[in-house]
């Protein structure tokens, strides 16, 4: 799959799964930049040169970039994923999954308020920025802020 629509997609799914349950699939960090909305780390990943002596966890599954591509080199865990997450995966990539990077650029960048040209640039995209573009107030992204910092830090301490 090209890259940059891999990106669109899961980023569609994080802001699908975050308006529907408060809660994203990924917890990545989101970034405006010239193309549309981008998720970080998962970005990062793709780019990064595996690890010859241990390997990756990303690399196991997802082969290294070929030009603008990469693709699924082995069967992928789902176990992760709740029933109500794999319906959004499959919700929106039976909507977007048919358009090229391009389409999904285009759209991003019309439908989506809360990317902002960064002017060659990135700037940072917050959940709040997300939820109150679908339409929640401030204080009701903001009390999702809150509980998605308070499952972080239980995660950090159970560890």
């Amino acid at each position: 799959m090209n890259i940059l629509k891999l990106i669109k997609l899961l980023y569609l799914v994080d802001r699908t799964a975050l308006t529907q349950f408060g809660r994203p699939v990924t917890f990545d960090s989101y970034f405006s930049m010239p193309h549309g909305p981008v998720l970080s780390m998962t970005l990062d990943r793709i780019n990064a040169d595996p690890d010859p002596a241990r390997g990756t966890y990303w690399h196991r599954y997802v082969s290294e970039r070929q030009g603008y591509d990469v693709q699924l080199i082995a069967p992928t865990p789902n176990d992760q994923l709740s029933q109500a997450e794999e319906r959004v995966i499959d919700d929106v990539f039976g909507e977007f999954g048919k358009m090229n990077q391009w389409e999904l650029v285009e759209w991003c960048h019309r439908h989506l308020p809360e990317w902002k040209d960064p002017q060659g640039s990135a700037v940072r995209i917050e959940i709040a920025d997300i939820l109150r573009a679908t339409g929640l107030s401030t204080e009701q992204a903001a009390a999702v802020e809150d509980a998605l910092a308070a499952e972080a830090l239980l995660d950090q301490l159970a560890r």
